[in-house]
């Protein structure tokens, strides 16, 4: 690694005198000790020198220190991180790791986590697990953990960490009311808003130890190593906002030194049942910025429900009354006024909290970015539906631009202009104050986020694209014609090959040939759609620098050029749509707040199912809110009580694990040892003579593609553990099975690079120079193979680790043949678009040789079509290799992950075609880059 510089400091002294009352510093250590012999003979204290901190010019009551984090396999970052002065702050006493309080035990506690938490048991379920647990302890006149469900319950709610009690407060309408003539019931009518005081929140995040070392305590610069100018944007706190506001923290002398806490909030209407009356909900989320974006993604305690707003309603009647509007504008505003007010003492004056590393640091709280769809960001905004939050665009022509919104613009205005001319020429509604305009340095048309989900994903692209396609087909065609069309897409769709994941589509019916004209403009569609997906994977990058900026500007420079083609084909007079408008600003917002996908409405909405939608189901639908306070009252207990447990050593093995080492203990009658740890193989068969038999038995059903929770690890693939025995075991058996005589060649290349892995590449050597192969060499055939590898931009664990598999099965389902496709390392390449090559795996199976182990893949390998991408799609083209070196066996190491193929489909999709015919069926494939993120950043 090489060295890092650090420019010279402004202040030349290091360290200073610990005596009281004395204020000399120095250069060196030795000059400390020759003063405190002097002068401070008799005093313990000055022997031990304060270290002092550097002081870099040009920062303001900043200092400087430099960390080298690794950031990706081929990128590391360079991270400049504030640090606060003053002596280190002493660390929280360490609590005693026996005491499970208010939990007998470890089994009581994970009882109770499993039956509420994981299993959502009702009270009958556990009252009747409880009472068959106590049914087989009679005889051992012993009893379980709980008597019944009602003192599982008082157990877990007298739980003190994670406590933040609920409180409610009510709002009414105080406004002039018709003087004769009915009054409406929404101004008579009290609302209640039920919260959590968010300071309480906010200090059990940062206190929360499972944040240690995934926890930001002052602002961070990120630069590239190998282009040590090349400046890097991930985490909310290496992003230019929370330094600004840093910079205005540290010009007050009260404030100056303090860790600054960013508040995150989220809101989003949710419906929980449409079949029983539309029953919505309001909850109001609350993260901190300081957390890093992969814990606040996997949630991990990081997302916190802080509040239930009020949905003011009414009838038909006065749906459209301007009062009602109003009033329902300016109680939400109030209703967030009202909720925050616990935090605005300490965005003035600083706060002692306990941090997640165990010391106490005096915090500044101060609002962050705000979570929401468009709907709502014109609420939070105060401007007209149909203009844009961030810029003063006029709304019918949005990307003519425009002047930056701001609250001192917006205030200028309010006095000097009326309202007619504010709501027509500004979109300003300026009879409602926006809720930031209570609270310091908080602005709200600065503090709204880029929304991945609803600004991409479900606006431009559904909304928008996939419906302009579909109105030209319908447009410019009779509707049999049209109809047949887009059954053809739907049939091309549905004979994809299958996929981790991907969802299956219904079937279309029918098919006639396009004209030359209709094939033109869909494949001018297709360049637009191909770059507004590349602006979406771009954006959604989990590691944003000034490279991918552009390239994000330049993607979107081409979706505005290709888009003009739903203009000429007459689906759209202008694009006056303020979500599609949005997308001018992520330049802007990236640099602002970092990677977007830290502060996506898919956060919030996943957040939803967790603490709206399940604990309603869990109640009995009467007046079911206060029921689902309590819910997610006694699930962050759990939670908290978890992390602290785990933060005092406490859950390091099983509860079975425990219970028999505590018994072994007390009985003296043996040492308990533990197996193996967990690990990548832990799941292998051991396949060596008569044990590998007996393994299958035991082997666990394969796990669907999930998230792999966890640190950040290599990559690896391992096979499953199911050994299918109606498969021969010898290869030359096999080589009949599958209709592969090229497979004992293969392997026995491949058992020659792996005993000369220094030698010639297998492929140029003589067969008779590799080693022989016997029927006594055994073979165990798996069907599948689990890839696990880093992809923080996808579901991932808090670590960014991901799985998904890899079938290679000869009856899926019972639908037919399953051959999956993969990327395979090319360790001779030298440059990125041959680092790897597409293969379909044919066969998977662990091979012996010579009392070694071999986890082995057959593959047939496709070659490139052209030496560039496709130039519509943007995509590769490949086709399979016909000569004898496309068939290959290598070691499962080499493998990357799973691979998806899309063909190049050229007229009607023959009948009967099934999708896990397709790559049988056709010739030439697009390598589909867009099937997830990381495939986006193996490809682009």
């Amino acid at each position: 690694m090489p060295p890092v510089r650090v420019q010279k400091t402004s202040n030349k002294y290091r360290f200073a005198c610990r005596a009281p009352g004395c204020t000399r510093q120095f250069k060196a250590k030795n000059g400390h000790s020759r003063h405190a012999r002097v002068y401070h003979p008799g005093d313990p204290l000055a022997r031990i020198p304060v270290d002092l901190p550097i002081r870099a010019p040009g920062v303001r009551g900043r200092y400087i220190m430099l960390v080298v984090l690794s950031l990706m396999p081929t990128l590391t970052k360079l991270v400049i991180q504030m640090k606060s002065r003053g002596a280190p702050p002493p660390p929280r006493p360490a609590p005693s790791p026996q005491d499970w309080s208010p939990f007998d035990d470890q089994t009581s506690f994970e009882t109770a986590e499993l039956s509420y938490t994981r299993a959502e048991m009702s009270a009958g379920i556990i009252d009747n697990l409880l009472e068959l647990w106590a049914a087989t302890l009679v005889k051992h006149d012993d009893h379980p953990p709980f008597v019944d469900a009602k003192h599982m319950y008082q157990t877990i709610d007298n739980t003190l960490v994670g406590e933040v009690k609920w409180k409610k407060f009510n709002m009414s309408y105080n406004g002039p009311r018709p003087a004769t003539g009915e009054v409406p019931t929404w101004m008579t009518k009290d609302w209640d808003v039920l919260y959590r005081e968010p300071d309480a929140s906010v200090k059990n995040m940062v206190a929360n130890p499972a944040f240690k070392g995934e926890f930001d305590f002052s602002v961070t610069r990120q630069f590239d190593r190998e282009a040590p100018y090349e400046r890097l944007l991930q985490n909310f706190m290496s992003a230019d906002w929370v330094w600004e506001q840093s910079d205005l923290i540290a010009q007050d002398p009260k404030t100056h030194g303090s860790m600054f806490v960013p508040i995150i909030l989220g809101s989003d209407k949710t419906t929980v049942s449409v079949a029983t009356g539309q029953n919505e909900y309001y909850p109001l989320y609350m993260s901190i910025g300081n957390v890093h974006n992969n814990v606040r993604r996997a949630h991990r305690n990081a997302v916190a429900l802080i509040g239930f707003l009020a949905i003011p309603k009414t009838d038909r009647k006065y749906a459209d009354d301007v009062q009602f509007r109003k009033f329902r504008r300016q109680m939400f505003h109030s209703s967030l006024s009202r909720i925050l007010q616990s935090l605005k003492p300490g965005m003035t004056t600083p706060e002692v909290n306990l941090c997640a590393d165990g010391h106490y640091r005096r915090c500044i709280y101060g609002l962050g970015p705000y979570i929401a769809d468009y709907p709502e960001q014109a609420l939070l905004a105060c401007i007209v539906q149909g203009w844009c939050p961030k810029c003063t665009a006029n709304h019918n022509d949005l990307d003519s631009g425009g002047g930056r919104r701001s609250r001192n613009h917006t205030g200028v205005l309010v006095e000097e202009l009326g309202q007619d001319i504010l709501w027509q020429d500004y979109g300003i509604v300026s009879d409602i104050v926006p809720f930031t305009n209570d609270f310091p340095r908080a602005d709200i048309h600065q503090l709204l986020s880029p929304d991945l989900l609803h600004q991409l994903i479900k606006g431009t692209f559904k909304d928008h694209l996939v419906d302009w396609v579909e109105q030209y087909i319908n447009d410019n065609n009779r509707p049999a014609r049209a109809k047949a069309i887009l059954a053809d897409i739907d049939r091309r769709i549905s004979v994809v090959p299958p996929f981790s994941n991907l969802r299956r589509f219904p079937e279309g019916r029918g098919f006639k040939q396009w004209t030359g004209d209709d094939s033109k403009a869909l494949m001018k569609m297709v360049r637009a759609l191909r770059s507004f997906l590349d602006f979406c994977y771009l954006a959604r990058r989990d590691v944003h620098s000034e490279k991918t900026i552009n390239e994000l500007s330049h993607a979107l420079k081409r979706f505005h050029q290709h888009r003009e083609i739903f203009v000429k084909c007459g689906v759209r007079i202008g694009f006056s749509l303020p979500r599609q408008h949005s997308l001018v600003h992520y330049r802007d917002l990236i640099w602002a707040f970092g990677a977007p996908n830290g502060l996506c409405s898919s956060i919030t909405e996943s957040r939803h199912i967790t603490a709206v939608k399940k604990p309603w189901r869990r109640s009995n639908h009467h007046k079911a809110l206060g029921q689902m306070l309590l819910t997610n009252q006694r699930l962050d207990k759990l939670a908290a009580a978890r992390v602290d447990f785990t933060s005092r050593g406490m859950l390091t093995r099983s509860a079975l694990d425990a219970a028999i080492h505590l018994h072994c203990r007390l009985l003296h009658d043996m040492t308990y040892v533990h197996g193996p740890e967990d690990g990548p193989d832990a799941a292998a068969v051991n396949l060596d003579g008569n044990a590998g038999a007996d393994a299958n038995l035991n082997a666990q059903p394969e796990q669907e593609d999930d998230v792999v929770e966890g640190m950040r690890s290599n990559s690896y693939v391992t096979l499953a553990a199911t050994i299918h025995r109606e498969h021969s075991r010898s290869i030359f058996g096999l080589t009949d099975e599958i209709n592969q005589p090229l497979l004992p060649a293969a392997l026995r290349r491949f058992l020659y690079s792996q005993l000369h892995p220094l030698r010639n590449a297998p492929g140029t050597i003589s067969l008779n120079a590799c080693p022989k192969i016997y029927s006594s060499d055994k073979a165990y055939v798996v069907y599948s193979a689990a890839a696990t590898f880093y992809a923080p931009s996808d579901p991932s664990g808090v670590g960014g680790m991901r799985r998904e598999h890899i079938r290679v099965n000869p009856s899926w389902r019972q639908l037919g043949a399953r051959f999956d496709c993969a990327f395979i390392k090319n360790p001779s390449a030298n440059d990125d678009v041959d680092a790897f090559d597409i293969a379909r795996v044919l066969l998977l199976f662990t091979f012996h040789f010579r009392a070694v182990k071999y986890s082995c893949a057959l593959i047939h390998r496709y070659e490139l079509v052209k030496d560039r991408p496709d130039r519509d799609t943007g995509m590769w083209i490949v086709k399979p290799r016909t000569d004898d070196d496309g068939i290959s066996v290598v070691h499962t190491d080499y493998i990357i992950r799973a691979a998806h193929l899309i063909p190049t489909f050229k007229g009607r999709v023959p009948a009967g075609l099934m999708e896990h015919h397709t790559l049988d069926a056709y010739n030439q494939f697009y390598v589909n880059k867009y099937i997830d993120h990381h495939a986006f950043y193996m490809l682009y």
